[in-house]
């Protein structure tokens, strides 16, 4: 018997942070962040959740925060 199993990435959702000031260039409005869960799978079906990533990018500056990088104001946007 032979058994498919492995790791898949889920489907991304992105979330715009309101009112949330990019801690690097100052700017406010330009946060979008992104979560991604990765999944264990059993024959290409999803059977749980391994982790999720997160992270949030600006998009004046460009610069890229990961969930241990959100500051107090990111984490109570969320």
């Amino acid at each position: 018997m032979i058994l498919f199993f492995g790791t898949r990435p889920g489907k991304r959702e992105t979330k715009s942070l309101k009112n949330v000031a990019c801690p690097f260039c100052g700017q406010r409005d330009t946060l979008t962040v992104v979560s991604q869960p990765n999944y264990a799978h059993l024959f290409w079906v999803p059977i749980f959740t391994i982790k999720t990533e997160q992270f949030a990018e600006c998009s004046h500056c460009k610069k890229v925060y990961y969930k241990e990088d959100f500051t107090q104001e990111m984490q109570k946007a969320l």
